[in-house]
Parts: C-alpha cells; structure tokens; sequence
C-alpha cells in the first residue's frame, strides 16, 4: 500500500541511518551466495580487538515463505519463519533460539491504508509484551509503543513520535527512554543527481538537562562509490567511503578521531561484502 504509513520504528530511521549506518570500526567480511531455486547461504566473521566471531546464515524462500537460520560462534541456532498474507495485509513471523528454550517470539505485522500495527508476544509462560502502531498517511504520521513484561508487571518501554516525509526531506520528533528524553531529527536531500544529503539529530534528556547533537552528510562521488561524514558534540568526528567495485560487492573503509582523547589514535575499520 503506497500510501500506507511506515511502521513506527521507522520514524527518524532515514537520518539515524545516514548518520549510524556503515559506520564500522572493526574487520568485517561477509560472502553471501544466491540460487535460482531461492535457497541463499550468507557467511559472516567479525574480528573485534583480539576476538573473532562469525555465524552461516541460511535463507530460504517459496512462495510467501521465508525461513531464516542463523548459526553463530558459541553454536546458537536461530530460526526464523516468516509467511506473508496469512490474512489480509498481514505478515507473520515465528522465531526461536536453540538452546534457549524461552526465546519463542510470534510477530504479528498489519499494514492497513491509514495505519500500520506491529505486535509480539514471547511464547512462554511469563512473555514479553509488545505492541506499536502508526497511523496518518505516507506523508504525516504519528504512532507509539508499549512493551510490558509479564514476569515482572512492569513497562519495558513507552514511546512516542511523529513523522513528516517530503521529496526533498524528512522531519521526525521522538519521545523516548519512558518520556526522558526527547529526539529530533532531520534528513535533507539537497541535490538528488549528485546524492547529496544531509542530516542532523538532537538529544534533549529532561532528568540531566544534557542536550547532544550529531550532525553528517553523505555525497555521491560516482555511481559506484559514496563517501560519508559525521561529527557529534562529544568532539568524535568519523567517516566512511563505501565502493562497489564488482556489481554487488562492496568493499567499506571507515574512520574515527575523537578530539578529546590526546593519548588515542584514530579507529579504523573495513568492511568487505562478497556477493558473486
């Protein structure tokens, strides 16, 4: 539904990603291999300081299902299937983690052409509540979610937003931490041939009167390769340059100096995604 509004965890999700996504301080390598049958097999490892960490992942799909199996380094099988249109409109998803036997999750999606509900519930004795929705339009939207935890008969979270989508920008107000803290952001497309964007988000805490901000851009240098920057109030400025040097594969530097750290040296990281 094109006019549909996005779920709530979507509002302010185009500036948090400007400013968060790709940005990777470690060594990361993935190869991931697609075949016509729709069976997809994706390898990943991870080398942070002196430990290295990986997982296969397995992704199926026929028909309106999907079934995702992850198996990572300390031998968790993490199982995902998903069928869409089970109902009208509706997507649902079952998850679980072998050997935790209480990680069972159901996830109810509902898309609706003036709102878009999002449920889950932990299938276990004592589960986790969770429930967000979204309503308005593809260009105004406003939404919130609960989470409450049966165990302990407490709210897990409580929070609130708004969202306001144009061509060229996008406007979001977040309220969240349980209404201690609020969040805005913005995301300005300044020149779509050169892919010129920019991005800005504030923090305001209401228990500490702390405001933080960051601020970052990303430019199109060619169609093949993007280049990223982004500075924050705490004196930490970082950068990426991302470049597709085989259609599909991706290789990613990134880059970081914090200001207030004299005795520190700039983190790097790289990233290479293989996709043949």
């Amino acid at each position: 539904m094109g006019s549909s509004p996005a779920p709530f965890s979507d509002i302010g999700k185009r500036a948090r990603d400007l400013l968060t996504k790709d940005y990777n301080f470690d060594q990361k390598f993935s190869l991931s291999v697609i075949g016509s049958s729709g069976l997809g097999l994706t390898a990943t490892g991870l080398k942070r300081d002196q430990i290295f960490i990986g997982d296969l992942n397995t992704l199926y799909k026929s028909g309106n299902t999907t079934v995702d199996v992850k198996i990572d380094t300390y031998s968790n099988v993490i199982t995902k299937v998903t069928v869409s249109d089970v109902l009208p409109n509706t997507k649902t998803a079952i998850s679980f983690k072998i050997p935790d036997n209480k990680s069972g999750k159901l996830d109810v999606h509902y898309l609706h052409p003036h709102a878009a509900i999002d449920s889950s519930i932990g299938l276990n004795p004592n589960p986790l509540l969770e429930i967000s929705t979204a309503i308005g339009s593809k260009e105004l939207s406003l939404g919130g979610e609960v989470g409450f935890d049966t165990a302990s008969a407490s709210f897990t979270k409580y929070n609130a937003g708004i969202s306001l989508n144009q061509p060229d920008f996008t406007a979001a107000i977040l309220l969240t931490d349980k209404g201690q803290a609020l969040k805005a952001s913005y995301i300005h497309y300044v020149n779509s041939t050169s892919g010129t964007t920019i991005a800005a988000e504030l923090i305001h805490r209401f228990s500490s009167y702390q405001n933080n901000f960051t601020i970052g851009s990303s430019h199109a240098l060619d169609p093949f390769t993007v280049v990223k920057a982004r500075f924050s109030d705490n004196g930490k400025a970082a950068m990426v340059c991302q470049h597709e040097w085989r259609p599909r594969s991706i290789i990613t530097v990134s880059a970081e100096f914090d200001s207030k750290a004299n005795n520190s040296s700039p983190k790097l990281g790289l990233a290479l995604a293989l996709k043949p």
